[in-house]
């Protein structure tokens, strides 16, 4: 599931307590139920909405800042919904000896948002991702669940026009 584009028919924002209650006494008593909980909740609602926290907190009696912790620490978890499709580019040390950063400028540039950003229409959300196992053929993205190697700015541009023309 990691990374997965989210279920973007997802419950309204008003029963979102609802399905993070559901969600919260289906995990609470499973030992380490915080990421799977976490990994629920995302898949249910497309993100953790900041009002999920407190609830998490008190139903797995951990503080917010670990619940808060635990979500800034992984780069899967989200904030805010993505856009319907996401695209990460790798931005570690051998990605970015290899044209990381061209890459990421031209991402920017090609899908009209800025990295970490969803784009107005909700299209397509960038996302700066730190490692997709692909070193040895960097620099290296993914977009939704599929990950692409030796990617170039020309390279680039191809996935986007593939990608938006599949939407």
């Amino acid at each position: 599931m990691k990374n997965q584009p989210p279920d973007t028919a997802g419950p309204a924002p008003d029963n979102h307590a609802a399905v993070v209650a559901e969600l919260i006494a289906e995990h609470r008593d499973r030992p380490g139920a915080l990421l799977p909980l976490l990994h629920a909740v995302q898949h249910a609602l497309g993100h953790i909405p900041a009002s999920a926290v407190p609830a998490i907190a008190a139903g797995l009696s951990l503080s917010r800042a670990e619940v808060h912790g635990v979500i800034g620490y992984y780069h899967h978890f989200r904030a805010q919904p993505a856009g319907r499709h996401v695209v990460q580019v790798c931005r570690a040390e051998s990605c970015q000896a290899c044209g990381g950063d061209a890459l990421w400028n031209a991402a920017q540039q090609a899908l009209g948002c800025e990295g970490g950003a969803t784009r107005a229409d909700g299209a397509v959300t960038l996302e700066p991702v730190y490692c997709l196992g692909l070193c040895a053929q960097s620099p290296a993205m993914q977009i939704d669940e599929r990950v692409h190697a030796r990617v170039t700015p020309e390279k680039l541009q191809r996935l986007v026009a593939a990608m938006e023309a599949g939407s």
